[in-house]
């Protein structure tokens, strides 16, 4: 699901939130997280996420790699890549290594792709979001 550079436990689910629960709060996972209720609050993870057709998340969520089948209202900082499954919506705005938006998904919201940048830049880039910032004029 996430191509080459998979932990050695590939497959394993770490923390699974099933159908017909709901987590509201503050979430920190380490390995891979898998959403098929429902998660309100921030999501930060040490690994990969997995939101599949039932899930829906209204968070913010930092990790490596998240693949999207259900839905997510928030802004997302990863890593790695964000695939979004022909069933996958994401609303909110984005900042990843890599994107693939499959036919029939829904994205709406900025997109950011880095090029080799570190989770740190990252998680600033996304803690300066909304600050006003100065452009400066090239001289004439």
């Amino acid at each position: 699901m996430f191509g080459k550079n998979r932990d050695p436990v590939e497959g394993k689910v770490n923390t699974i939130i099933g159908t017909g629960s709901k987590f509201d709060g503050n979430l920190s996972v380490e390995g891979t997280l898998r959403v098929d209720g429902t998660v309100e609050g921030e999501i930060d993870i040490n690994g990969d996420m997995i939101v599949g057709k039932s899930g829906l998340v209204r968070a913010n969520v930092r990790g490596r790699n998240v693949s999207v089948a259900g839905e997510v209202h928030g802004d997302i900082i990863l890593e790695g890549k964000l695939e979004l499954t022909s069933t996958g919506k994401v609303y909110g705005d984005i900042d990843v290594a890599m994107l693939v938006i499959n036919e029939g998904a829904i994205f709406q919201g900025k997109s950011k792709m880095r090029d080799g940048e570190s989770r740190e830049k990252a998680e600033t880039a996304g803690k300066e979001k909304g600050k006003k910032r100065e452009v400066e004029k090239a001289p004439a």
